[in-house]
């Protein structure tokens, strides 16, 4: 199948081009004139599937469950609005708890629905908690975090944990050494700590500002931290988690490393209301998602295609949006099947109009719609 499209985002242009499948795989991609009759042709922007490394749930439901129905409407929601590829993200349980739902996703995960599970703790800060259960986290001792990681062999791609907490950087090398992604997030810890766990093998720092103490003159802590290393800084752009001023900022002095993710919570896709994220009373309100009779943010209601429309209006290039949300994410955990469209890879795509909305869906070289 030869797709031409008036703007093909690839290789990190934005322009007239074709894409050419063959089966579930991209055969070759380029600008201008296609190179034989058009099969389809776009009116908008045709750009790689959208890749969510860090995604609780959507549709009213949560990766977080037993039910595997939930994962279905969950994975539905954000695979209409153009993403293709997701991770599913637990907060933190009790280990049993934990284990069973990773039991529950490994069918998903062996089908390609998913592409693996993100750890959200138990590993993570009591001052900087954010929507997770205090009485449920623990110190990331490395026999402890093995145990849950190998539970399910294979199926863990990123677990995020507080580098100042008791056996965090042998648990930093741990994970690195199978092939896990060890993210910084939900932490206080200070600019030096986070320096020696990207030293010791950490690749990512879960939601920039979030869950984290703010940038300051004295006690810069894991921003700057996070901001002078090499690790891919994820963002959540939706108005609410980041001052959009600020994900403009980081974007241009960063925007090589920044990946975009939801942090979507179970009402992502689904009206106000009252939720549960994981054991803790969730409120949506105006789209705001907060623990119940606080302030605290839990999670978000975005969609990844929003998050790239909201960036692209805070005036950041919609080519650097583009690649925040599909081939930064893909290298960040290594998905090397997907985020491009260079030849071999899955052909995924998402066709946007020129208000960024999502008018079609491609995976896996079938049309979804």
């Amino acid at each position: 199948m030869i797709i031409a499209a008036d703007a093909l985002f690839h290789a990190g242009r934005l322009a007239r081009g074709w894409l050419r499948t063959s089966g579930e795989r991209v055969e070759d991609a380029g600008f201008g004139d296609a190179p034989g009759r058009a099969d389809e042709r776009v009116a908008g922007v045709l750009a790689p599937g959208f890749v969510d490394v860090h995604c609780h749930g959507g549709g009213g439901a949560a990766f977080g469950t037993d039910d595997p129905d939930d994962v279905r409407r969950a994975l539905g929601v954000h695979r209409a609005r153009g993403t293709t590829t997701l991770v599913a993200s637990l907060v933190t349980a009790a280990s049993d708890t934990l284990v069973a739902q990773l039991r529950l996703l490994e069918p998903f995960a062996a089908s390609g629905e998913l592409a693996g599970v993100h750890l959200e703790g138990p590993w993570l800060s009591r001052r900087y908690k954010g929507a997770h259960d205090e009485s449920l986290l623990a110190d990331p001792l490395p026999e402890r975090v093995a145990r849950l990681v190998d539970a399910v062999p294979g199926l863990v791609r990123m677990v995020t944990l507080a580098p100042e907490l008791k056996g965090a950087v042998e648990s930093v090398r741990l994970l690195s050494e199978r092939g896990v992604v060890a993210a910084v997030g939900h932490t206080g810890a200070s600019y030096r700590q986070v320096r020696d766990a990207v030293a010791a093998g950490a690749s990512g720092i879960t939601h920039l500002f979030n869950g984290m103490p703010d940038l300051r003159h004295r006690s810069p802590g894991p921003v700057l931290g996070g901001w002078q290393s090499d690790a891919f800084l994820e963002l959540i752009a939706d108005g609410i988690h980041v001052d959009l001023d600020l994900v403009r900022f980081v974007m241009e002095r960063f925007g090589h490393r920044v990946v975009l993710i939801t942090d979507a919570m179970a009402a992502a896709g689904a009206p106000d209301g009252d939720y549960v994220l994981g054991a803790l009373p969730v409120t949506v309100s105006g789209g705001v998602a907060r623990l119940t009779g606080t302030e605290t943010i839990a999670g978000s209601t975005l969609t990844l295609d929003a998050g790239v429309r909201t960036a692209a209006e805070a005036g950041v290039p919609l080519e650097d949006a583009l690649r925040s949300a599909t081939e930064l994410p893909a290298a960040y955990l290594g998905l090397r099947d997907v985020g491009t469209f260079a030849p071999g890879r899955l052909a995924d795509a998402v066709v946007l109009d020129d208000r960024l909305e999502v008018v079609r869906v491609l995976r896996r070289g079938a049309w979804l719609s």
